[in-house]
């Protein structure tokens, strides 16, 4: 069994059964008919993937790889927060006529500042320290930046990145103020599992534990019959990750540079609805 299968079910399992209803109040998500869309939720929820022992996607159902790489390196390596640089359209709700998402994301990220270094954005800092300062306690990347929030078209989901260097292995810690389980739970472990990867590989280290940390994990009112589907299913051993090995820059990797080896999963012939 898939390790990512059996931390998704018990944390669903574990709402359905324990959370809390929003539905006596006035809530801000609407599904595309303007009905409201209420959650039940739990409220912090730390799960834990060890990176050396298997790479933690859904089998469940189908997790669509290559685009949640495709957007890691859309905030990540294209620092963008325009979707016309972005190959999917799961931005577009999210996008004003020019196809920005306002100073979110990529935005964030792309911001420099002066070090006694040098100039430096976020992600450069961190390659910066994981090569000359890996023993820093201070590795870390935050896109919830307050002056900038009322010019963000959606508040950051996933918006702290903490890096740690424990011998020769790299680990890291993701903290989200708000997740969706069933369309992104395994999508945003996907993509930080990735990144972590990518991290380590550039700077001559190993990939070990993604810690995630998830302060309002919720079930969309609409998602409780799809998420009691997968509940009865079967997971599947989880597939191996590939990366090209010659990568040796960050800003080299392409979607390309990663396969997923034996990806075995269950169909999920439902559509599932957005709330936005």
């Amino acid at each position: 069994m898939s390790r990512a299968d059996e931390i998704f079910l018990e944390n669903c399992k574990d709402i359905l059964q324990n959370g809390v209803w929003d539905t006596d109040r006035e809530v801000r998500p609407r599904w595309e008919d303007g009905a409201p869309a209420h959650t039940v939720k739990k409220f912090g929820i730390v799960n834990r993937y060890d990176l050396s022992e298997e790479f933690p996607i859904q089998t469940v159902r189908r997790i669509a790889f290559r685009s949640s790489v495709d957007e890691l390196l859309w905030i990540w390596q294209k620092k963008s927060s325009n979707v016309h640089d972005l190959h999917s359209h799961i931005w577009d709700s999210w996008a004003d006529e020019n196809g920005s998402i306002g100073k979110a994301y990529g935005y964030q990220l792309a911001k420099k500042a002066v070090y006694k270094e040098g100039e430096f954005d976020q992600v450069d800092r961190v390659l910066y320290d994981l090569k000359h300062d890996p023993a820093s306690r201070r590795i870390l990347t935050n896109l919830y930046n307050f002056e900038d929030l009322h010019e963000m078209n959606l508040y950051p989901c996933a918006y702290s990145m903490t890096f740690n260097v424990s011998g020769r292995t790299l680990n890291g810690i993701l903290n989200q103020r708000s997740q969706d389980m069933l369309t992104a739970n395994n999508w945003n472990v996907v993509q930080y599992a990735v990144l972590l990867v990518m991290f380590a590989q550039v700077s001559g280290l190993q990939a070990g534990e993604l810690v995630h940390v998830i302060a309002d994990a919720h079930i969309y009112d609409r998602h409780v019959p799809i998420v009691e589907e997968l509940l009865k299913r079967e997971p599947k051993p989880a597939p191996k990750l590939v990366v090209d090995p010659n990568v040796r820059n960050f800003y080299d990797f392409t979607v390309d540079s990663f396969r997923l080896e034996n990806y075995q999963f269950t169909p999920l012939e439902t559509k599932i609805p957005v709330a936005v």
